[in-house]
């Protein structure tokens, strides 16, 4: 079969012939379909990820077909269509993973392959609603906004979220997730013209965080928020304390710009705000959000699709430059 391999830090991806997996007792086969780009394969090509840093096959988020079955897997997973649940081993402790936990695509080889083999348990059969490109888009930003939005901040309907980064695969889904349920959005970006397209989604309203002070006008606007939900970290995370109601929570799941700073301690403990840190989710989460998508019907969206595995090194390079409005989808076969 075909994959793409890393083979240095910062170096372009290239396309090797390797065998194709044979599944093991309790795994399928699946022919790919149709894979999806994260930010943490950028982190891993350039070297800002824990874990292996060449010799991989990245890619966290898959759908494709079912080929095959090992011998302790029913044969009813046979030409079914199906996503994959990206992590693996989180071991008994609900609240967090354990030592053994590990994301599809490093160290386990990923889904920017014609073929994987994955066990049993990891495989979901492709939500209706859902055409191939969008099945495939789903699986990573999809557990960890679902497990951010409801296992960690407990969002509940009528509240008001701040969504920062809109654009962002996983921004874009928890602003759907979170009007599903009935939460008021508002959302932040860099760029105006992503702030409308989210209102057009349904946000309420959006701040343009390059702006001094957008994070006062947020508060005057929405009079505070009682979840903010961040992916960036860094030196502006002080300000999403302004923005936070008493009582608040606020949950994030990366740190692409940087070590958190300018915390005033005391905005927080006065406030009895609630910092809380998380990253992808329970097998639980991941049938929760499979379920919680295919009630309400929600579809991620789509930047572009790319037409091979031969296009990977332009798909990362529309990821690097960080003007995508939604997921970015690579055609596998």
């Amino acid at each position: 079969m075909k994959a793409t391999f890393l083979t240095d830090t910062n170096q372009p991806l290239i396309i090797k012939k390797v065998d194709t997996p044979t599944p093991a007792s309790s795994q399928v086969l699946i022919k790919l379909a149709y894979s999806a780009l994260n930010h943490r394969d950028v982190w891993i090509q350039t070297g800002q990820y824990a874990g292996p840093k060449t010799g991989l096959i990245l890619g966290s988020d898959g759908f494709g077909t079912v080929l095959a079955a090992g011998r302790d897997v029913t044969g009813n997973w046979i030409g079914k269509q199906v996503i994959i649940n990206p992590g693996h081993d989180w071991g008994d402790n609900p609240a967090a993973f354990g030592q053994d936990f590990k994301i599809l695509g490093n160290p386990e080889p990923g889904t920017f392959a014609e073929y994987i083999a994955m066990d049993e348990k990891y495989v979901h059969e492709k939500p209706a609603h859902l055409n191939d490109a969008e099945a495939a888009a789903l699986p990573l930003a999809g557990v960890t906004t679902y497990r951010a939005l409801f296992t960690r901040a407990a969002l509940k309907a009528g509240e008001k979220i701040l969504i920062t980064g809109i654009g962002a695969g996983t921004a874009l889904l928890a602003l759907q997730f979170a009007i599903a349920a009935g939460a008021k959005v508002y959302v932040t970006s860099g760029s105006q013209d992503k702030i409308a397209k989210a209102k057009e989604l349904g946000a309420i309203d959006g701040f343009n965080y390059k702006e001094e002070n957008w994070f006062l006008k947020a508060r005057e606007a929405a009079g505070g928020f009682d979840v903010v939900l961040d992916s960036a970290s860094g030196k502006g995370f002080g300000n999403l304390i302004e923005t936070a109601k008493p009582g608040g929570r606020i949950v994030f799941f990366g740190g692409t710009d940087g070590p958190i700073g300018n915390i005033i301690p005391s905005k927080v403990y006065w406030r009895n705000l609630s910092i809380l840190g998380t990253t992808m989710g329970t097998l639980q989460d991941f049938a929760a959000m499979l379920a919680f998508t295919s009630q309400h019907r929600i579809k991620p969206v789509i930047d572009r699709i790319y037409p091979s595995l031969s296009s990977i090194n332009q798909a990362f390079e529309h990821m690097h430059e960080g003007k995508q409005f939604g997921k970015i989808v690579l055609k596998n076969s």
